[in-house]
């Protein structure tokens, strides 16, 4: 149970960093010989708040 919510945790640190690099909060410097990377960390703007909205229903849904 502990490992879930764990998990769960990891989850909700991994959307706040992805969030936070998508709106530009934390700058994630990108080469010029790697242009699907800034196309990915364009993404980031949806995928954070998705991962923690997943994290946060999966914390509320998990058995006590």
């Amino acid at each position: 149970m502990i490992a879930a919510y764990i998990d769960e945790f990891i989850m909700l640190c991994a959307g706040t960093w992805m969030t936070a690099v998508g709106f530009g909060y934390i700058d994630l410097t990108t080469s010029p010989n790697q242009p699907w990377l800034a196309n990915l960390v364009r993404q980031f703007k949806w995928m954070g708040p998705l991962l923690m909205l997943i994290a946060v229903i999966l914390g509320i849904a998990a058995p006590s």
